[in-house]
């Protein structure tokens, strides 16, 4: 049997899906029983044992002087940023997308504009962004919608004009107007990439999200990695970073599961 007809039992695929996390598990093991053997008091590669103390601290020991938890204070900041970032840009990229693939003046307008934005490293516009928008909330989600709406406009356009047209011609012939077409035809075959592209674009997001909160910022998961880091106090940033990390599979689990039961037709078909 050809290896690209094996697949692995659901034991055996929970199994390997293990295996990379515990070798890097080991691996971080190893190399920090190394470095605290030679140097107790190295701070770059602290303890797993340490960082679960640590991890159990900042979850459940309020601040001295807020007498608030933190790092639940960071999170929710950070994820009502990061929400009604990704919330806007997917709404701005349907109504775009949609647009731009079935309306031809639209995609004459447009679709050259939004590729040109999909080029503009989004970093480099933040100095911009805290002159025009402040330092406050209104910047940092303004940074996530400008970096991830051009590129899922641009997918969501392409997949609107990859229908076929023999559907578009149908439903024209059955008297369907231009809005019915985007919202009977288009928008149910829109809809699953949409989330799709929400899901590939979580990474970019929280990246602009925790550069904004690092340059300006007084509460946010981001802030606080910055605000530590000059105590290298590495235990209390792998925390805020595997936290980061568990919050974002969460999210795109959550996504997945939606995208699963809504849209069970377009599961069955990959």
């Amino acid at each position: 049997m050809r290896l690209i007809n094996m697949r692995p039992a659901r034991p055996g695929a929970v199994l390997l899906a293990a295996v990379p996390f515990v070798m890097l598990l080991v691996a971080y093991s190893i190399a920090s029983d190394m470095r605290l053997a030679a140097n107790p008091q190295d701070k770059l590669l602290p303890a797993p044992a340490t960082i679960a103390e640590t991890a159990q601290r900042l979850f459940t020991v309020p601040d001295k002087r807020s007498k608030e938890i933190l790092l639940w204070q960071d999170t929710a900041a950070s994820l009502a940023r990061l929400l009604g970032g990704v919330g806007i840009s997917a709404a701005l990229s349907l109504i775009f997308g949609l647009a731009i693939g079935l309306l031809p003046y639209a995609r004459a307008t447009l679709s050259r504009f939004v590729a040109v934005l999909s080029m503009v490293p989004p970093l480099a516009l933040l100095p911009i962004l805290f002159i025009v928008f402040g330092l406050g909330e209104l910047s940092k989600v303004v940074l996530i919608v400008i970096g991830i709406t051009p590129f899922m406009t641009r997918d969501l356009a392409q997949r609107v004009m990859d229908i076929p047209k023999e559907q578009i011609v149908k439903a024209q012939t059955l008297g369907a107007s231009s809005w019915v077409i985007a919202a009977r035809v288009a928008l149910p075959q829109v809809l699953p990439r949409l989330i799709s592209n929400v899901r590939l674009s979580l990474g970019s997001a929280w990246l602009f999200l925790i550069a904004a909160e690092a340059v300006a910022s007084n509460v946010g998961l981001g802030y606080r990695i910055f605000l530590v880091r000059r105590y290298l106090a590495m235990d209390v940033i792998l925390t805020y970073v595997i936290w980061i990390t568990l919050l974002a599979f969460v999210i795109d689990w959550l996504l997945k599961t939606v995208s699963r039961r809504a849209f069970p037709w377009m599961e069955a078909g990959l």
